[in-house]
């Protein structure tokens, strides 16, 4: 029976780090964290479960793709602050469709991982896009992204997007062009994921709220915010 005590949560406040090994390959796939509720989660049901610092919840490793990670071993360092977990991957550990999250050199910036699986018909486009908005932040590169240039431009440029796709939708609507209106909404959630992106929030914490308010009605809901 594993003694979860072992681990020095005050050390890590709370959440430890993962490495994360394929068993048989001995390849590092990915690096997570783990609560200690998602430990117990991953110990008892035997495939790996995180805590995401971005959707700030626990999630199980291939929930939406398939691409479980079902557990051989897990080992704890000599300081008693990292995990070592080796498992058994199913498909491929990486978003991008990579079979390790690691494939992009320091010194040349070249990516030295192949996609070995496209992932547009495994997570939603809403998913897709706001990672490929996130690799435009990480790359900034402005002369050959729009996305960059906005992100550069900082919260008023983007802010300034937000409002004008917001009018310009709203006018679609007023108008009852159905081709427009689903233009305008289109331009709408990329500018509003690009906002989310500069402030570091994860959609899947407003998906999360969405979920949330489905058990209350809509004025109890609001009036519980108004309060």
């Amino acid at each position: 029976m594993a003694n979860l005590d072992n681990i020095d949560w005050k050390k890590v406040d709370g959440l430890i780090p993962v490495v994360v090994q394929d068993s048989k390959s001995l390849e590092v796939l990915m690096v997570a964290y783990m609560n200690r509720e998602a430990l117990e989660l991953s110990i008892s049901s035997g495939y790996a479960h995180y805590f995401s610092r971005t959707k700030q919840r626990i999630w199980k490793k291939g929930e939406t793709s398939g691409h479980t990670q079902k557990i051989i071993d897990i080992l704890l360092d000599c300081d008693s602050d990292t995990l070592l977990l080796k498992v058994e991957q199913q498909g491929v550990a990486c978003h991008t469709g990579r079979k390790s999250c690691f494939f992009t050199s320091l010194n040349s910036g070249d990516e030295v991982v192949k996609v070995e699986k496209e992932t547009d018909s495994i997570y939603s486009v809403v998913d897709t896009l706001f990672h490929t908005i996130l690799e435009r932040k990480r790359e900034g590169d402005s002369s050959k992204s729009y996305t960059a240039k906005l992100l550069q431009g900082g919260a008023n440029r983007i802010l300034k997007k937000v409002l004008e796709e917001a009018g310009e939708f709203a006018l679609a609507v007023k108008d009852g062009e159905e081709k427009e209106i689903i233009y305008e909404s289109a331009d709408l959630l990329y500018h509003s994921l690009v906002a989310l992106a500069y402030s570091d929030i994860d959609p899947d914490r407003v998906r999360q709220e969405l979920k949330r308010r489905f058990g209350i009605g809509g004025l109890e809901e609001k009036a519980s915010r108004n309060g």
